[in-house]
């Protein structure tokens, strides 16, 4: 679920709690008031599942991860279905309806954006389609899992409190609907649609010098990694850069800002390392992943162990989906990142002049598709809707530039995406493992692997276009032919590096290294710094361990502000202090950072304020014209450090947005825009004394979070956390590791993982927060389940 969702649905339920959810939607019925446990709550008999073709038997340990014992994989994924169910049922509805366009009629007004959106999409559409050219045995593992959701549904005598508190019962499981989680996801985890906005306006409304400058998707971290296979960077387009600072200047527009708050924030993202035998302590190769998403109420993962046939698989599953995401299967160990793969285009719609319900293509002048689409909307008539189709995808609900565009995206392909990842319970080498990853469809991803035999490996997953006659970067027509899709790049086409002489692999949602012809991935990738430091670690590491790995994990280092220390240090000289001497505590505090992110390192908030009032200056003298070309649009750059520090070391007078008092004035005047911010925030501490515990706090909430009472049952404690939105520890605002796996196959008693929150979404159970605590310390719980503390038998439904 996206950030715009989460926080549209956070405001809906705020409204809905306050009104006290007088009415169910639609005048529907009231579910029952719960009890403690939830759907299904008495787990000590034997429950019966349809479909079930042995026993089964699921016992729970201390922590409520369960583990599932059964003898095939299809009534393995049953009883996954069953359990989920149990503590998830409120989690799965929502999922499906965020993905499926469902929400306001459950929510109300406040939604009907969201879910026109994925109707536009048409979002639903695709899960269908893309369920009835599943492969067979893909296809019966959803059944299986509805099956196992669906026994929950029809034997629940109370369902959890969400329902009770929004006055609806949920509608059985259907095998679509784990597609439309999939979806989801990938959605989640895309970029691609407004950075290719930006890419356009950039280019149409900037000489091309300028935008090769800001779109350089090599920042310095990334090219000390790649070394003499990193190409040139790009120059820095002093005179037409002056242009638009002077432009600016006489429009007298520079002050305000013109990017989107996402530019050069955290990236969905993640962080995955693996460490070849060579470099561990007795042989063995270690895997190392933590998933950087938004953080809620349950956690998005739900941990589990399925053991079945000659399989025994453990790690965390996404709620709605059969399959273990990331983790071992005692042979071989995975993780994964965000590929950031560029797997959508904006396909530019040629209309027809005289008859605005035809647009060209290579064969001519065709009609739109149309499609009505009815939005039930919570206490309120029906919303009705109108979809257009090309043959290339959707039109978008946005025009770019004035003019349609329409939406070719690998997700909404029924070729583009599978559940190819549940054959990862067979792989018993990298190699092995390699081949399904390159063929399973579905999000992009970085992918590192370990085996029991010491090796390691880096690939990617998920299909990528192949183009003709374009590169992707922009939107262009594709009306006469020459520019398109051409399916999909073969298997064998995608990157891998097996056992590197370094004797580790890295990704960090970073540029990777391509052979010569490699294909292109993507082009939106994350600052490096990330994956500079855990390199850094790594060089320096010898007999690594678990508690190695979780440790660096942990790693607060925040090198990548050193740069606007120095600039900060050089500016508040003694003479400028003493002209401005709301100064000197500034100068007290940039000195006194301990180049961490730590909870006590004073320092860091300013110097956080300090970036972004740069950025924000400099940037809207650049921007003003392609501001003005699409001005709906907030400009949305990945990377807004590599331009804006070679501006600042250039220094040109004529670069300067302020022409009054030159470059060190300019600086001075963010500083003290920063101190300004900085203690407005903190009741007017000075800003020497405000240290970083006080900035950095992630919101982990409860969709029913919304008030002071319901927050304090609810929501995750809110307290500092160490780390940044650059640390390889990951913290910002509500975005933060998902999960921390530590794994080497063939050790999974070893392994370490945990994750916020707990596996249950139920308020009243004793698995609501009981992982919480471990997670926010950064202290270890065990990969695998513990002893049994309660079993639940499950056994085939007779006719």
């Amino acid at each position: 679920m996206s950030r715009r969702v989460r926080s549209l649905l956070l405001s809906a339920l705020a409204s809905l709690t306050i009104a006290g959810c007088a009415d169910g939607p639609q005048g529907g019925a009231r579910a029952p008031a719960p009890r403690a446990g939830g759907a299904m709550a008495g787990a000590g008999s034997a429950v019966a599942v349809p479909g079930l073709e042995s026993a089964v038997t699921v016992t729970f340990d201390r922590l409520g991860i369960p583990t599932i014992r059964a003898a095939s994989r299809q009534d393995a994924l049953r009883a996954l279905g069953v359990v989920t169910a149990r503590d998830r049922l409120f989690q799965l509805d929502l999922l499906r309806r965020s993905s499926g366009g469902r929400l306001a009629e459950i929510l109300g007004r406040d939604l009907l954006a969201a879910d026109t959106r994925q109707r536009l999409y048409g979002v639903p559409r695709a899960a269908s389609a893309i369920l009835a050219r599943l492969p067979e045995r893909q296809r019966a593992a959803l059944d299986a899992y509805a099956e196992g959701v669906n026994a929950v549904l029809r034997r629940a005598e109370t369902l959890p409190v969400e329902f009770r508190e929004l006055g609806y019962r949920p509608e059985p499981w259907r095998p679509e609907d784990s597609v439309l989680v999939v979806l989801g996801m990938f959605d989640a985890l895309s970029v691609s649609e407004d950075l290719e906005r930006t890419r356009t306006v950039l280019s149409r409304s900037l000489p091309e010098g300028v935008t090769s400058f800001l779109l350089e998707d090599i920042d310095p971290y990334t090219r000390a990694l790649l070394g003499a296979q990193a190409p040139a960077a790009p120059p820095l387009p002093a005179e037409e850069l002056r242009a638009l600072v002077a432009r600016s200047r006489r429009a007298h527009a520079w002050r305000g800002g013109v990017l989107s708050a996402a530019s050069g924030e955290a990236p969905v993202g993640s962080n995955g390392w693996a460490v070849a035998g060579q470099r561990t302590r007795d042989g063995r190769a270690l895997l190392a992943n933590d998933m950087h998403l938004e953080l809620g109420v349950p956690n998005i993962w739900y941990r589990a162990e399925l053991r079945y046939d000659d399989s025994e698989v453990a790690g965390v599953v996404l709620p709605g989906v059969p399959m273990v995401i990331v983790g071992t299967n005692r042979h071989v160990a995975w993780g994964m990142t965000n590929l950031d793969g560029d797997v959508m285009d904006l396909v530019q719609i040629e209309v027809h002049p005289g008859r605005p319900d035809e647009y060209r293509t290579p064969s001519g002048w065709r009609r739109f598709e149309v499609a009505e689409e009815t939005i039930e909307v919570r206490g309120e008539p029906d919303v009705t809707v109108t979809a257009q189709r090309t043959i290339w995808g959707p039109v978008a609900p946005r025009p770019l530039l004035g003019a349609k565009v329409a939406i070719r995206w690998t997700a909404l392909d029924p070729e583009g995406v599978d559940l190819g990842l549940l054959e990862m319970d067979r792989a018993r080498s990298v190699d092995e493992a390699a081949l399904v990853m390159n063929a399973a469809g579905g999000p992009g991803c970085n992918v590192l692997l370990a085996d029991r035999s010491g090796r390691v490996a880096w690939t990617v997953t998920g299909r990528l276009p192949r183009r003709r006659g374009f590169d992707g970067a922009v939107s262009v027509s594709w009306a006469d032919g020459r520019a398109g899709w051409e399916g999909y790049l073969p298997p064998a086409a995608l990157p891998r590096v097996v056992d590197p002489p370094s004797g580790f692999v890295v990704n960090a949602n970073h540029r990777m290294p391509r052979g010569e012809g490699a294909p292109a991935l993507g082009r939106d990738y994350a600052n490096g710094y990330r994956a500079y430091r855990i390199t850094e670690r790594l060089r320096e590491a010898r007999e690594v361990t678990e508690a190695d790995m979780l440790s660096l994990q942990l790693d607060t280092r925040a090198e990548f502000y050193g740069f606007y220390r120095d600039l900060a240090l050089r500016a508040l000289t003694g003479e400028a202090v003493s002209r401005r001497p709301s100064l000197a505590e500034a100068r007290r505090a940039v000195a006194a950072w301990d180049r961490r992110a730590d909870a006590s390192s004073v320092g860091l908030p300013l110097l956080d304020r300090f970036r972004g009032a740069l950025a924000r200056e400099v940037f809207a003298a650049w921007l003003g014209a392609s501001r003005a070309a699409e001005p709906t649009l907030e400009l949305e750059l990945p990377d807004i450090d590599t331009p804006l520090q070679r501006a600042l070391s250039e220094r040109s007078a004529d670069l300067v947005p302020a022409p009054e008092g030159g470059w060190d004035a300019f600086v001075l005047a963010a500083l003290e825009e920063a101190v300004a911010a900085v203690k407005a925030e903190h009741g007017g501490r000075p800003v020497d004394q405000i240290a970083w515990g006080a900035v950095s706090r992630v919101r982990i909430a409860h969709p029913l979070g919304v008030t002071p009472e319901l927050a304090t049952r609810l929501n995750m404690p809110d307290e500092p956390l160490p780390g940044c939105d650059v640390c390889v520890r990951l913290v910002s605002d509500t975005l933060a590791a998902s999960e921390r796996l530590v794994v080497s196959p063939g050790h999974e008693p070893e392994g370490i993982l945990h994750m916020p929150a707990g596996q249950s979404g139920d308020p009243m159970s004793p698995h609501y927060r009981d992982q919480q605590r471990a997670w926010v310390d950064g202290r270890p719980l065990p990969l695998l389940a513990g002893p049994a503390a309660r079993a639940l038998t499950l056994v085939p439904e007779r006719p």
